[in-house]
């Protein structure tokens, strides 16, 4: 018995086989964007998510996926190291998962709009959260047991997306593939030389 399981085991074992089997049906195209499945025995799953697009290619993060009591309950989502599976603290986030969201402002001085127009900005919104450098972050958006835990999101229940795949293994690494690992362009050298971080493009949401 998995501690903390609530839901009949074999109801949450049959879901994540569900997920596993999805998976796998592409996991030859999935290798080849650079997803690489480690581990998945019920009721986790560890994929390492690398960088296809570099020369040499690197390993960005790894994503750690509970699905205990699935689905009564969203899967709980980290990113982790890759070859330890810990949880990454925020201050050692490889990636913060930065979106480009476009928000209003207020009148900029000396800028002329047509009449009734609004001065639009992009921001940088990271998907990733958290309160100190010592936490483990979690990813905010719906489907992750951690966003819908979050007292901030009470008014945004599992139930609302729990039929529309939002907690689906697949969708969930897609999100962090666009925002963690498409957007890495080159390496960032230094003069040592050294491998110090990666240069990234703005990925609109």
């Amino acid at each position: 018995m998995i501690p903390d399981q609530f839901v009949d085991p074999q109801v949450s074992r049959a879901k994540f086989d569900r997920e596993l089997t999805e998976y796998r049906q592409l996991e030859a195209d999935y290798r080849r964007r650079g997803w690489l499945l480690v581990r998945a025995e019920f009721p986790s799953v560890h994929v390492v998510l690398a960088t296809p697009q570099l020369t040499p290619p690197a390993i960005v993060t790894g994503v750690a996926f509970d699905y205990t009591n699935y689905d009564m309950r969203p899967p709980s989502v980290r990113l982790v190291d890759p070859f330890t599976a810990e949880p990454y603290k925020a201050k050692e986030l490889p990636t913060h998962l930065k979106r480009s969201v476009e928000t209003g402002g207020p009148p900029i001085q000396g800028l002329q709009l047509p009449l009734g127009a609004q001065a639009r900005f992009i921001a940088q919104q990271p998907l990733m959260q958290w309160y100190g450098p010592d936490d483990i972050p979690f990813l905010c958006i719906a489907g992750v047991r951690e966003y819908h835990d979050h007292p901030g999101h009470s008014g945004d229940v599992w139930e609302l997306h729990r039929r529309s795949g939002a907690g689906r293994c697949v969708r969930l690494l897609e999100t962090i593939a666009k925002y963690g690992v498409q957007p890495i362009s080159d390496y960032q050298v230094s003069l040592q030389p050294r491998i110090s971080g990666f240069v990234q493009r703005e990925v609109p949401s």
